[in-house]
């Protein structure tokens, strides 16, 4: 009776450990839930962008990034500033993947609300080879987003996330001055997103002469990318999983090419086979 009775035990610990590691493991993998988010957290954000082939580059002039926090009990109704560099950033350089490290900072929580990024008055683009102002009326010059926990990760207590500038929904014609050529007015749109709560879909488009523009749409949303002048490779982060359409868009004379059903999926690279596109 007694040896049944141990047998039984070991069983009953062998069942609690073996579903205590699930859990655990289960907890890791979600990045956020295996955290404690009332605890202070480093930060880091990244920059990229949103790629617009209309321009041959767009000066944003970066002044100042703020985080909002979930907790009464903070200063400044839970605004923390981040650490960075105040400077004019070629936004169009951060592209295929491409990212930069933006700002940094310690945070007295990770329950992160809202961001604040706040613009200066030297924002300029070229198109071209001419140059441009970039008007931001006094309401712009603060872009606040939301965020949620589909928005950032935690690793090893940093949190991190990247910001997505729309360069081709933030740029208008301007024509609030006098005579023609008045400019652009910029009315920044941008996405938060991780890496662990989106995909990427990447690939190598030839000849280099179609000079081509890759559209990436899932519903009402189009994600656009312009592959490198060297090798014609692309690449487009920060997507919704999801099955998207790619339309790649030919230029001097050669054919546009339609391929469907691409499927993206959280933390994954979607690899492209070769697209030659053709006259």
């Amino acid at each position: 009776m007694k040896n049944k009775l141990f047998r039984a035990a070991v069983i009953l610990l062998s069942i609690t450990a073996f579903l205590y590691s699930c859990q655990k493991e289960a907890a890791n993998s979600s990045g956020n839930q295996s955290v404690n988010p009332d605890k202070p957290h480093t930060a880091t954000i990244y920059f990229t962008d949103h790629q617009t082939p209309v321009f041959d580059s767009v000066f944003i002039d970066m002044q100042r990034l703020e985080v909002k926090l979930e907790d009464d009990s903070l200063p400044n109704s839970g605004w923390v500033n981040m650490n960075i560099a105040p400077r004019v950033i070629n936004i169009l350089r951060f592209r295929n993947g491409l990212d930069t490290l933006f700002a940094s900072g310690t945070l007295p929580n990770a329950r992160l609300k809202k961001i604040k990024l706040v613009l200066g008055t030297q924002n300029s683009v070229m198109k071209n080879g001419q140059s441009f102002p970039l008007r931001v009326k006094s309401e712009d010059r603060e872009v606040i987003a939301n965020l949620d926990i589909s928005n950032f990760e935690i690793s090893n207590g940093t949190v991190m996330f990247w910001i997505d500038f729309d360069a081709g929904n933030s740029i208008q014609v301007d024509n609030s001055g006098s005579g023609n050529n008045n400019g652009y007015r910029l009315k920044s749109h941008i996405k938060i997103f991780s890496r662990s709560s989106s995909g990427r879909i990447e690939g190598r488009v030839v000849p280099l002469a179609a000079d081509p523009i890759i559209k990436a749409v899932i519903g009402t949303d189009t994600a656009t990318a312009i592959p490198d002048d060297d090798d014609g490779e692309f690449k487009i982060v920060g997507l919704t999983a999801g099955t998207y359409k790619l339309i790649i868009d030919g230029q001097n004379g050669y054919n546009d090419t339609l391929i469907q059903n691409v499927i993206v999926r959280n933390r994954e690279d979607t690899h492209l086979p070769l697209i030659t596109l053709h006259q």
